[in-house]
C-alpha cells in the first residue's frame, strides 16, 4: 500500500512543475503583486484587473489586505492600480479604492 502511494506521488501528472510565463498578463500580474508588496508592506490578496497600457506596458489592479480584523469579513482591503513598463518594471502605483471585505460592490 505504501508502495502504491509513493508511485502515485511521483507519477508524471503529479510531478509537473508550474513554470512562470515568459510574458503576458500572468507575468505582469505576478510582477505587480511582488513589487507592490515590497513597497507598501501589505500582502496581496489577488488581482482584479489586467490590461495593456498605451505604452505597451501593463496596468494591473491589485487587491491588498491593509487591516486584518476578526471576523475576517470586517477586514479592510484596498485596490491599487499598478503601472508596469514593457519589461515588467513598476513605474507607478496608487490606491484607487478602500473597502470592507464583506461589503458588496456598488
Amino acid at each position: 500500500m505504501a508502495d502504491q502511494r509513493s508511485a502515485r506521488a511521483t507519477s508524471p501528472t503529479r510531478a509537473r512543475k508550474k513554470t512562470a510565463p515568459k510574458k503576458g498578463p500572468e507575468r505582469a500580474a505576478r510582477a505587480a503583486c511582488q513589487s507592490l508588496e515590497g513597497l507598501i508592506g501589505h500582502r496581496a490578496e489577488g488581482v482584479s484587473a489586467v490590461r495593456r497600457s498605451d505604452d505597451d506596458g501593463w496596468c494591473v489592479v491589485v487587491d491588498v489586505l491593509e487591516v486584518p480584523r476578526i471576523p475576517d469579513t470586517t477586514s479592510l482591503l484596498a485596490s491599487y492600480e499598478v503601472q508596469l513598463d514593457k519589461a515588467g518594471e513598476l513605474q507607478e502605483y496608487r490606491r484607487v479604492r478602500r473597502y470592507r471585505r464583506g461589503a458588496a460592490d456598488e
